[in-house]
C-alpha cells in the first residue's frame, strides 16, 4: 500500500489504471470505514482512501482542532483490508490558497435537518469532495467508484445529486451502517463518550425504532410520535436537535400516502453530554 501526501503524485500514480474506487474519509477509521473499503475494493483497478479533516465543513465552536487525527493507526488498519492508496494530503496541499469558490447545494435539501443545526456544512463537504473527485477521477479513462456511509444519511444524498447536475463521471455507492452489539451506530465522535454515555449512547437507535414503529401504526399521528421520542430521550438527559421521519428519496416529510407505501426513513441527532451523535433507520 502507497501512503500519498501530494495532488501530483497521486495523479501520477492514477495515471496506470482506469477506474478508481474511492472511499473519503477524516480518519480516525472504525469497522463502518473499513466495511466501506471492503464494499468499494471489487469496483474498481485500485482501491484509493483519503484522509483528511476537511475545516471548511465545521463550524467555528466545532471539534475541528480536536479531531482524532490517527494516520499511523489508519494506514495500518486500511493495509491490512489491502487498500492500494491512502491519499493523505495536509491542509496546505489541499488548500494552497484560501478556498474562494465553494460548492452550494440546493437550500431546499442542504437546509434543513443537519443544514439548519450545522449551517454551511454542506457546502463544505460538498467542495472538498468535488475537489477529491477531481483529483482521484479527473484523469481515469473510465470514471469510477465512490462509497460513502449512510449513517451520514443527508450527505449522501447531497452527494448523489452533485455528481448527477454535475454530470461527473462517478458512481456513487451507499454503505450500509455498521453498529455494535447494542446497536449504536459506529461513528469516530464515538470516542468522545464516557463510559456510563457510551452505554446510554444506544437509546439514539431505539428511539428511532420505536418512532419508525410508532409511526406505521395505524392512525398513528407522525407529529406526535416525532414529540414523544425528542420527549423520551430529553427525559434522559439528551439535548435533542431532532428525531423525526422523512421520505428516502428526498427527505421531505411524508404524506398519509407514503406511509401506506413505506420507503421511509427516521432520522435523528442528539447531544450526549459534549458528543453529538446522528443516526437514521430506513423502513
Amino acid at each position: 500500500m502507497q501512503v500519498i501526501h501530494t495532488i501530483a503524485e497521486l495523479r501520477r500514480h492514477l495515471a496506470h489504471f482506469d477506474a478508481p474506487a474511492f472511499v473519503p474519509t477524516m480518519g480516525n477509521l472504525h469497522d463502518g470505514h473499513l466495511a466501506l473499503v471492503r464494499q468499494a475494493k471489487p469496483l474498481g483497478d485500485v482501491t484509493v482512501a483519503s484522509i483528511f479533516v476537511n475545516r471548511l465543513q465545521f463550524l467555528p465552536h466545532e471539534d475541528f482542532d480536536t479531531y482524532p487525527r490517527t494516520l499511523a493507526a489508519d494506514c495500518d488498519k486500511l493495509a491490512a483490508e489491502g487498500c492500494d492508496v491512502v491519499f493523505a494530503p495536509t491542509e496546505q496541499e489541499l488548500y494552497p490558497e484560501p478556498q474562494g469558490f465553494k460548492v452550494q447545494p440546493p437550500a431546499a435539501l442542504a437546509d434543513m435537518l443537519e443544514g439548519h443545526y450545522r449551517p454551511g456544512f454542506f457546502t463544505g463537504v460538498s467542495t472538498v469532495v468535488m475537489k477529491l473527485f477531481q483529483i482521484v477521477f479527473g484523469q481515469s479513462k473510465q470514471g469510477g467508484h465512490a462509497v460513502f456511509g449512510k449513517k451520514d444519511y443527508q450527505q449522501l444524498m447531497v452527494i448523489r445529486q452533485m455528481v448527477r447536475q454535475f454530470a461527473l463521471p462517478v458512481t456513487i455507492h451507499g454503505g450500509e451502517i455498521v453498529r455494535a452489539e447494542d446497536g449504536l451506530a459506529l461513528s469516530s465522535r464515538n470516542g468522545y463518550l464516557s463510559p456510563q454515555e457510551r452505554i446510554e449512547a444506544a437509546q439514539l437507535s431505539r428511539a428511532l425504532q420505536a418512532l419508525a414503529a410508532q409511526t406505521l401504526a395505524a392512525g398513528s399521528d407522525g407529529q406526535a410520535a416525532e414529540q414523544r421520542a425528542v420527549k423520551a430521550l430529553a427525559e434522559r438527559g439528551w439535548q435533542v436537535d431532532y428525531l423525526t421521519v422523512r421520505r428516502r428519496e428526498d427527505l421531505q416529510p411524508p404524506t398519509a400516502a407514503d406511509l401506506q407505501s413505506g420507503r421511509l426513513v427516521a432520522l435523528g441527532a442528539a447531544r450526549l453530554g459534549r458528543t453529538r451523535l446522528i443516526d437514521n433507520w430506513e423502513f
